[in-house]
């Protein structure tokens, strides 16, 4: 699983292969959504691919408005997968979307006990 981190997707990579070489993985980041982009919009769009766990659009604290970015949970990993190749560059809401794999959260205590 760790020498995953050291692997690079590119471009002819498909996702499924992306997929076996990283792990497991069923959670999507949705990147470049429109600032008027909900869950509902977003789950009825990513629904199609796969049953869908959690979905979660960004907000800022403060003012309650999306940062346009989100994340699709899916059940299995072929769903998101699927999801994934279908959905990456493709139009929601008049903005070009950018479907990725999410990535573990690292932060500044993420190794502390």
């Amino acid at each position: 699983m760790f020498s995953s981190l050291f692997i690079r997707r590119n471009s002819i990579t498909s996702p499924l292969r992306y997929l076996t070489i990283r792990g497991s993985c069923s959670k999507l980041f949705v990147g470049g959504l429109s600032y008027d982009t909900n869950e509902p919009v977003l789950k009825n769009e990513f629904e199609k691919y796969g049953e869908i766990i959690e979905v979660k659009v960004i907000c800022d604290h403060k003012s309650g408005k999306s940062k346009g970015y989100g994340f699709v949970l899916f059940d299995s990993e072929e769903a998101a997968a699927s999801a994934l190749a279908s959905m990456n560059n493709q139009l929601l809401e008049g903005r070009n979307i950018r479907v990725e794999f999410a990535q573990p959260k690292s932060g500044l205590y993420q190794n502390q006990k």
